[in-house]
């Protein structure tokens, strides 16, 4: 008899130990297709590593990431773009493509990709690409943005993912029209806006940094002056044009003359240009930029 009620009091206490531990589980996670102890790999991007720091971009998305995951699982590897545009494909980022590498392997050592901001990661159709190749491997994609696993069967979530791509699709566009903007307004009032200099001009000291904290460093303003090899081949081509010659006109007696074009003038920064010839569209060019009238200097 004594025998027969410690096993049914053994029994009451395994029951009890079980069901206080499913309790447990299901508070930390009541999602169920997560299992605890799951292996995360972080993504992450910065677009450039020149105007960006890397360490506090890096930081921040990881925080979220950890935040994320917390209770759930760990992150076990990271990936981490530097210097790629978001409209780059995944193939197209060297530590993106060697994450989708990663999915291909069995032995990939981590369950789920987490991702600190969808607009970090993703841009128009990029995550619809993503999915054919997330269910083959069986890897699950967690983000902010829908508090924790993406359900890639989910109607709902699916067209969440399409909003915030379009979403971030629109930020490049804006954000771009928005820089451009900027600085054809700042070119229309006189500011020369740096880069290569204009055929016929070139880049000589200008003094003292106008900003006082660069001046303190040392550092030199510079600005545009002519070029005593090829500025008179640009005064030649506004007195020919007053006079009415027509642009392929011009474009034939610099050829015949043997001026340099722009490409054959400065070839180390004119990469980009392959002819030795002047073309109508290199005349009418210099002949519609509004540094050569004086207002830009």
């Amino acid at each position: 008899m004594t025998t027969s009620a410690s096993k049914d009091d053994q029994g009451l206490l395994d029951c009890w130990l079980q069901s206080r531990q499913r309790e447990g589980e299901r508070r930390r996670s009541r999602d169920p297709h997560v299992h605890l102890g799951l292996r995360f790999a972080f993504y992450g991007r910065m677009s450039t590593s020149e105007y960006q720091d890397r360490r506090s971009s890096r930081l921040w998305q990881r925080e979220v990431s950890e935040r994320l995951v917390a209770g759930h699982g760990t992150i076990v590897a990271e990936f981490f773009d530097e210097g790629a545009s978001r409209r780059r494909r995944w193939p197209n980022r060297p530590e993106a493509a060697r994450l989708l590498d990663a999915l291909a392997d069995p032995d990939r050592g981590f369950d789920a990709i987490v991702v600190g901001e969808y607009e970090r990661a993703f841009c128009g159709r990029q995550f619809d690409e993503l999915v054919p190749l997330l269910h083959a491997a069986g890897v699950q994609v967690w983000l902010p943005e829908v508090g924790g696993r993406v359900d890639l069967d989910d109607g709902e979530h699916r067209r969440l993912m399409a909003f915030l791509g379009a979403q971030s699709e629109r930020e490049v566009i804006r954000a771009r029209n928005r820089a451009l903007a900027a600085m054809k307004a700042q070119a229309e009032l006189g500011r020369y806006l740096g880069g290569r200099p204009p055929y016929g001009y070139v880049l000589v000291d200008g003094g003292p940094h106008p900003k006082r904290a660069d001046a303190r460093w040392g550092r030199r303003a510079r600005k545009l002056a002519p070029d005593p090899r090829t500025a008179g081949h640009v005064r030649w081509m506004f007195t020919r044009r007053l006079e009415g010659m027509s642009l392929a006109g011009i474009a034939r007696e610099l050829n015949d003359r043997g001026a340099p074009c722009p490409s054959a003038a400065d070839p180390g920064r004119n990469q980009h240009r392959s002819g030795d010839r002047w073309s109508v569209q290199s005349v009418r060019t210099i002949l519609d930029n509004p540094r050569y009238t004086g207002r830009q200097v």
